[in-house]
């Protein structure tokens, strides 16, 4: 029998709305053309998945691809990225010798990304404090999706301290285009403080990085963010939250009519202090830190109750050395974790009770609407992108060095059992991952824009 369809999966359809058994989705030049139950019907490639689970490309919120020099990159990223089931990546603009504040700088990092991506990506920008927010109108022309600034200094050059006022001109020169300002979202003076006790303590094991940075150096930033939205009409998004307090925030300013976003990171809901901190060490430190277990579970409650936006990978792939220093707080800030973020999540899902629909909303329909692509990216829907992953029940025991996916040879999540497996990953309906490897070579994937209307609104304000 002849068909037009020129890819159709059969198999457990999981929606934002609901999950359907005895599924499949029909792709036909690159986009999604039928979603349906039963008999399925003929095409180029069929393929049969029985119990597998059938979702949406995962959109990964927070990459950093250039973060350490002649280290990651996107030929590295996007390879774990396709290998995870994640089928667009939003990178960051922290770029370790090109910070991305101008358009050139925009344009530099689309020509620099564009032959190396096996998978789709857009972009942030964010600005140099000495410059304000002058360049905010030409990094929205240049088609950013996002902005990002960060209430704490790491580095005064690659990752400064946006001050209070400050912030609000950014917000303010932000909210006509319709973006979303994130910030990173730790008190500068609170965590400089508590660093200070910690240091003079004599404590520099595994505690020291959670100690040095208490829950409350997160909320006193949280509400600062939500109250710059509030005054200047951006929407205003946390771009990592590690603690339950900081979603109710969320939700409370969400209810008076503001544009409150919120972000999880798979870290956040894997990873315990108590239980996964003395073994990992210097492999578990991330701003902001990883809670202990208690609290995991009470951002569990979260995801279950619709608090939580996205969840997000915020991956970088320090090198080992930079992760494995005695002294905790001598160790580079984050993780890897590309490769497995939509097997952690469905796990962790499955294992609370927790309907698989949420992970199509949280890593995919979401991020979309978040990042204004949703007129492409982000569900299995008629007209958009066929951006497709496939899970099968296979349990592994997850090892970063044993795929050849990633960069570096160490995961915070090595020796975790993964009941799924990602058996498939589909870029625009062409294979990305077919179980074993990473089939789409570099350059194969495109550079993700908002909407024009956007673009040219802010033309028009500038």
């Amino acid at each position: 029998m002849m068909s037009d369809f020129d890819l159709v999966l059969s198999g457990t359809v999981v929606l934002p709305s609901a999950v359907v058994e005895q599924g499949f989705v029909a792709v036909r030049d690159g986009r999604i053309a039928m979603i349906g139950r039963g008999v399925a019907p003929a095409a180029r490639e069929r393929h049969v998945l029985g119990a597998a689970l059938i979702l949406p490309g995962a959109i990964d919120a927070q990459v950093h691809s250039l973060s350490q020099k002649n280290q990651e990159d996107f030929i590295w990223s996007t390879r774990s990225a396709a290998a995870g089931g994640v089928t667009t990546i939003v990178d960051m603009p922290y770029d370790e010798g090109d910070l991305v504040c101008s358009a050139g700088a925009v344009e530099r990092k689309i020509a620099h990304a564009a032959p190396q991506a096996r998978v789709d990506f857009a972009l942030y920008g964010t600005i140099d404090p000495m410059e304000g927010a002058a360049r905010i109108a030409e990094m929205v022309a240049a088609g950013v999706a996002s902005f990002k600034f960060s209430t704490f200094g790491t580095d005064p050059k690659r990752f400064p301290r946006i001050p209070p006022a400050l912030l609000h001109d950014c917000f303010t020169a932000i909210a006509p285009t319709g973006l979303a300002a994130g910030v990173h979202n730790e008190n500068h003076e609170a965590v400089e403080a508590y660093l200070a006790r910690i240091r003079d303590s004599g404590i520099t094991d595994w505690r020291a990085h959670g100690l040095s940075r208490p829950p409350i150096t997160e909320t006193l930033a949280i509400a600062d963010i939500y109250e710059t939205g509030a005054a200047t009409g951006c929407p205003a998004h946390v771009v990592h939250c590690s603690v339950a307090r900081g979603y109710e925030l969320a939700a409370r300013y969400r209810a008076e009519g503001h544009a409150a976003t919120i972000e999880c990171c798979i870290h956040y809901l894997t990873l315990a202090a108590d239980e996964d901190g003395p073994r990992l060490g210097g492999k578990a430190k991330i701003n902001p830190p990883i809670r202990p277990r208690a609290e995991v579970e009470r951002l569990w409650r979260h995801i279950a109750a619709g608090t939580v936006t996205l969840v997000s990978t915020d991956h970088v792939s320090w090198s080992e050395e930079r992760k494995t220093r005695p002294d905790m707080l001598a160790n580079a800030s984050g993780v890897p974790g590309l490769e497995v973020l939509v097997p952690l999540f469905v796990k962790g899902a499955q294992q609370r009770g927790i309907p698989l629909t949420w992970a199509a909303r949280l890593m995919a329909e979401n991020p979309a609407r978040h990042f204004r692509i949703d007129d492409v990216k982000g569900a299995l829907t008629p007209g958009r992108d066929a951006d497709i992953t496939v899970l099968t029940p296979e349990p592994l025991i997850y090892r970063a060095a044993a795929s050849g996916n990633n960069v570096v040879d160490w995961s915070p999540y090595d020796g975790i059992v993964l009941p799924w497996r990602v058996a498939a990953s589909y870029v625009r309906g062409r294979s990305a991952f077919d179980g074993h490897a990473v089939v789409a070579t570099p350059g194969t994937g495109r550079f993700v824009r908002p909407s024009r209307t956007l673009c040219l609104a802010s033309e028009e304000q500038a």
